[in-house]
């Protein structure tokens, strides 16, 4: 333990006379700092904290209350709490999807009937920094107390009148997370009206988790996307800091939520949840614009874990998708039960055309966002348990272990597929077209043309799949068709992917650098000359940015200039039309014979309505040919 210095610092308030915040800096242990501030009247006149050379406990402590920072471990009595920004990997209550941070009070009870919180006087407890870091936020945790005369007894009158006077502003401070301590002293300290109130804060702070955090952001928050080297270079500093996988996992996802276009993709789906939670029922265009923002963040490489959470909404009856579709529900009921029948002396192995309904089974429940499918899987597997456990055939486990190997196989070869698909700058490696030389020959093997008909067909036909996703797909399906051919290799394949997934890059590099070049969004490119300068000034900037190693492609430059011009032609002259009088069929007319991606057009569409002022929900229903 390395208490540090204590340094007294006074500032001058409003609605008091001279308040002192003493400042305490130290190391808890390797790794881990923490950060002290006392604030209220006079505070440099009480003794607040004592350090024990022998045992190495660092006590903070006000009357009854105390919190001792030891080497290992983090204890306290009396009254307050701890919190900090919710993350990912931190249990998030539907309840509590609107708060930023997560609050904890000592000695409290949520009632699952109820959902109300109980307090008690039993509030002293003890908590490792590996389990603080691991089961809160990883990088940063705050734990507080308060001595004030004003606060009720017992002890649990105490916790439920500061939950009622902080929580909500605990619950909501944009400072906790951005670690602004001052800033969360001026939002706290004001909400007691005792003038001698003494409020103490503790922040500890993860410094190797934070470093990995900052350089994760420095790199992804420059280009939205991590290269190669950047992610070696992560790898390197995790190793040496000795950060899990699981951590370094949760705390990229938790940056990448933050990056401002992918923050507002993910709340505006949970935005659209919430208002559906009144009815209990999702309607169909409610269901198509969470449909479209879970595709639009596979487009922006959003993190499909940062929807997890929010989609236990959909779980336990609390919202259901109104559809139709319960056939294939009905079909995966009867063969599942059917292979109980065994117990029975009934031979009714799964076979082929059985897993293959499954898995048609399974994508569909997918595309409807039905959650039965899994739920009814869930249960059968329970039951397959029970029954093994109590003595049934073994053999029944070779069934359901075939189920469950295809059922991760479509999961896999889905997210592979869909990456490639949806995704710039997406990591294509041997090991990667491996797996999906062997997944199609397990799919293959059910029934001719199965990979086809299950990942391909229905994909080529999405309207939202970008011209670059198309080519990343066919050629795809064909170099795999050719390899087992042993028509061609898997070096080649990855080389004809590698270099679509280049000119895709340079392609959107240099509409978002041309963007920037000009004065107005609407600007023509009039003459040669002019887009000569202007090529010979992006290529200085892609070189910088190692996008290209020679000049720009000429195809890809001349498709980047027609591109902002069907863009300006479309948001100066077609939109305002479309809007006026509804008129559907001139976007879609424009849609499918512009050849510029959905995507792309839907985003222009969205910031025109933004920056004039519009109604989304119009926009949505414009999108659904709703009148």
């Amino acid at each position: 333990m390395k208490p540090g210095r204590a340094a007294i610092a006074a500032t001058k308030r409003e609605t008091t006379s001279m308040i002192c915040d003493i400042r305490l800096h130290g190391q808890a242990c390797d790794g881990v700092e923490f950060f002290a501030t006392v604030v209220g009247a006079d505070v440099h006149r009480n003794h607040l904290f004592d350090f024990g050379f022998e045992d190495g406990v660092l006590r903070i402590f006000s009357q009854s209350n105390e919190l001792a920072i030891g080497r290992t471990s983090v204890s306290h009595t009396g009254n307050g709490g701890c919190f900090c920004e919710y993350m990912f990997g931190v249990d998030h209550p539907t309840t509590d999807l609107l708060s930023v941070n997560r609050l904890l009070m000592y000695g409290t009870q949520v009632d699952e009937a109820s959902g109300l919180i109980t307090f008690s006087n039993q509030t002293s407890g003890e908590i490792s920094y590996d389990n603080m870091f691991l089961n809160a936020n990883a990088a940063c945790n705050y734990f507080f107390f308060v001595c004030s005369d004003d606060l009720p007894t017992p002890l649990k009158n105490q916790q439920e009148e500061l939950t009622r006077l902080m929580g909500r502003a605990l619950k909501r401070s944009t400072a906790v997370g951005e670690e602004l301590d001052d800033a969360l002293v001026e939002q706290l300290f004001p909400l007691f009206k005792d003038p001698k109130t003494r409020l103490f804060i503790v922040k500890f702070v993860h410094r190797r988790h934070r470093e990995y955090r900052d350089m994760f952001k420095t790199l992804y928050f420059r280009n939205r996307k991590i290269s190669d080297s950047d992610f070696a270079s992560l790898v390197d500093l995790a190793s040496a800091h000795r950060i899990e996988s699981y951590q370094a996992q949760r705390i990229r996802i938790h940056v990448m939520y933050h990056y401002p276009p992918n923050k507002r993709i993910v709340d505006e789906y949970l935005s659209i949840l919430l208002n559906c939670s009144d009815s209990g029922k999702i309607s169909p265009l409610d269901n198509a614009r969470l449909t479209r923002l879970k595709a639009l963040s596979m487009r922006n490489k959003i993190p499909s874990a940062l929807f997890y959470k929010l989609d236990e909404i959909l779980k336990d009856g609390q919202l259901s998708t109104v559809t139709d579709e319960l056939d294939y529900l009905s079909e995966t009921r009867l063969i599942l039960e059917g292979i109980f029948l065994q117990e029975k002396k009934i031979e009714n192995h799964i076979d082929r055309e059985d897993i293959f309904k499954l898995i048609q089974a399974k994508k569909r429940a997918v595309e409807s966002r039905d959650s039965s499918y899994d739920q009814l899987m869930l249960n059968t597997t329970k039951t397959f348990d029970e029954k093994l456990r109590d003595g049934a055939d073994p053999a029944l486990q070779d069934d359901f272990s075939l189920i469950f190997t295809y059922l991760d196989r479509f999961d896999s070869t889905a997210n592979l597929i869909n990456t490639l698909a949806f995704m710039e700058n997406a990591r294509i490696s041997d090991e990667m077209l491996r797996g999906l030389l062997d997944h199609k020959s397990a799919f293959d093997n059910l029934r001719k043309n199965c990979f086809k008909e299950l990942f391909i067909n229905d994909l080529l036909e999405n309207a939202y799949l970008g011209r670059f996703g198309r080519r990343k797909i066919k050629v795809l399906l064909e170099g795999l068709e050719k390899i087992e051919a042993r028509a061609s290799s898997m070096e080649k394949l990855r080389q004809e992917l590698m270099e679509i997934d280049t000119e895709e890059r340079i392609y959107l590099a240099l509409l978002e650098h041309i963007r920037n070049h000009v004065s107005s969004f609407y600007t023509c490119f009039g003459s040669k000359a002019d887009q000569e300068a202007l090529r010979r000034e992006l290529t200085i900037k892609l070189k910088n940015r190692k996008l290209i190693e020679s000049d720009i492609p000429d195809h890809i430059f001349n498709e980047s200039i027609f591109t902002i011009k069907k863009e300006a032609v479309y948001l100066q002259s077609l939109l305002p039309e479309i809007i006026s009088v509804r008129n559907i069929g001139l976007r879609e007319d424009f849609l499918q014979n512009s050849g510029l991606d959905r995507f792309y057009v839907e985003e222009l569409e969205r910031e025109y309505y933004e920056k004039n002022g519009l109604d989304l929900v119009e926009l949505y229903q414009i999108r659904k040919g709703l009148n």
